[in-house]
């Protein structure tokens, strides 16, 4: 699917836009960066002692530095179709960005950080509010206890019909598979409409 040439493409390929969102520190830049085939624009700014009770590095204490603004990086799935990809800041104080940032998507992947479930809330919230199609990556951390994902889902209170998969954002073929379900998602949405 990815990379792949297509002779009956029109001479300009199609945008999508696809956007990665989560908690503080949950893997998103990680994630754009693994897939991008450009050098992935980031906004990652040096933390600060202002950030010292704002922000709860407890989990992620090897952490320097944050998105400020968003991440950005490109895949290109054949000579028709372009994905883009927008990370979005984990910070809630950095929240105004997204309306910004998620115009336009066709879809969103929340990732979730299993020693911090709650930080993803709001962009499940986000994401169910505005009706966007997402689903959500459960990002594997080193040292971090593994939950079996019927437990994830419970704690997170989704349904059945949510995708709800394990990935571990470092890796190039698991964040593949990610945007891969997404794109499923997507298109059986897509599908149910047009025959509802």
């Amino acid at each position: 699917m990815f990379g792949r040439s297509n002779p009956m493409a029109p001479s300009s390929p199609m945008a999508v836009k696809i956007v990665i969102s989560g908690g503080f520190g949950v893997g998103k830049t990680t994630f754009v960066s693994a897939i991008s085939e450009i050098e992935p624009l980031v906004t990652e700014a040096e933390m600060t002692e202002r950030s010292i009770g704002v922000d709860d590095t407890s989990a992620v204490a090897a952490k320097t530095t944050t998105t400020v603004a968003l991440d950005f990086g490109r895949i290109t799935l054949d000579d028709a179709l372009l994905l883009y990809l927008f990370g979005t800041p984990g910070q809630d104080r950095f929240a105004f960005l997204w309306d910004d940032l998620v115009t336009g998507a066709l879809g969103a992947i929340v990732l979730v950080d299993t020693r911090r479930i709650e930080d993803c809330f709001p962009a499940i919230d986000y994401f169910e509010e505005h009706d966007i199609p997402f689903i959500i990556g459960v990002n594997a951390f080193d040292g971090a206890r593994r939950f079996e994902l019927p437990e994830v889902r419970d704690a997170l209170g989704i349904a059945e019909t949510m995708p709800l998969l394990e990935c571990d954002a470092r890796q190039r073929e698991s964040v593949k598979a990610v945007l891969v379900a997404l794109t499923e998602r997507v298109l059986a949405r897509r599908l149910d409409r047009l025959a509802g």
